[in-house]
């Protein structure tokens, strides 16, 4: 049977999606998956229910019964540009009551907590809000935006900032990476350990997903010219976030800064404990 297969319809995983979209490898994975489109924290939800079988999925959703598919995330070893906690000017972050989030990636929202709890020792209230800056910025002293809304909103900032007033702009992959040294990683592969039960299943996954995602690095310009119709960012812009700022080799650094994420979040009351990365076993 076909693997069900839970994924995000974002900019940023479109390398790892390369062979479930083109050729020659699209029917091959037809064949063995059924692929479904939906909003990070959907996907978690629907691989924890056992609507799915396989997903991209926040870290902060990883729980002991799933596994890590080994080889490929989204990370970013700096700026990733579309995870973006903006303050309304003077406040400094110490100074940050309330929060409207929007909450398409529970991964995002905790690093926000972690931020705030740990690093800063305040903890400010977070409230769920549609992504949209100007009216997020009306109710809440900041607003943590995800994904493409991020990304829109940075090359809109100057429209932002003439309606609500001047802002500070924050990088949460950057704020991680700055007071950690460590990589920040956003989601993972993950997949019910029950739906792929013999060695062979196991090797074939990671097989096609890791060769997903290396003929999509290899194919970044086609990329960039099938994502400029569907998004209001200039080529340049999509080049330099797919190639720049996204990170997609889930390597040992990437492994140390989940563990890392997952322990701070669960000391500072955000997540449950993790008390191990659960690896698929090969």
């Amino acid at each position: 049977m076909a693997l069900r297969v839970a994924a995000i319809d974002f900019l940023n995983p479109a390398p790892l999606m390369w062979d479930f979209h083109h050729p020659p490898m699209q029917s091959a994975l037809a064949a063995r998956y059924e692929l479904h489109l939906t909003e990070p924290s959907q996907c978690a939800r629907e691989l924890l229910e056992g609507r799915a079988d396989l997903g991209l999925i926040p870290i902060a959703a990883l729980t002991p019964e799933l596994r890590i598919v080994p080889g490929c995330t989204i990370a970013s070893l700096d700026k990733v540009r579309s995870i973006q906690l903006i303050v309304k000017a003077p406040l400094t972050l110490e100074q940050v009551r309330t929060v409207a989030a929007d909450t398409a990636s529970r991964s995002s929202v905790a690093y926000a907590q972690v931020l705030f709890r740990h690093f800063l020792g305040v903890s400010p209230e977070f409230t769920p809000a549609k992504a949209n800056p100007e009216a997020m910025l009306a109710e809440a002293d900041a607003a943590l935006l995800i994904g493409d809304p991020a990304l829109l909103a940075l090359e809109r900032r100057a429209e932002i900032e003439a309606h609500v007033g001047p802002c500070t702009w924050y990088d949460i992959a950057q704020q991680w990476h700055q007071r950690t040294g460590l990589p920040w990683v956003a989601a993972v592969w993950a997949v019910r350990p029950e739906a792929v039960p013999t060695a062979e299943d196991r090797r074939q996954l990671i097989a096609d997903l890791n060769g997903s995602r290396d003929r999509g690095l290899a194919h970044i310009e086609d990329l960039v010219r099938e994502w400029t119709p569907r998004i209001a960012l200039s080529p340049e812009t999509i080049r330099h976030y797919l190639q720049r700022n996204i990170h997609y080799v889930l390597d040992a650094p990437c492994e140390r800064s989940i563990a890392a994420f997952r322990r701070l979040a669960g000391h500072v009351g955000v997540l449950d404990p993790l008390p191990r990365l659960p690896f698929l076993d090969v």
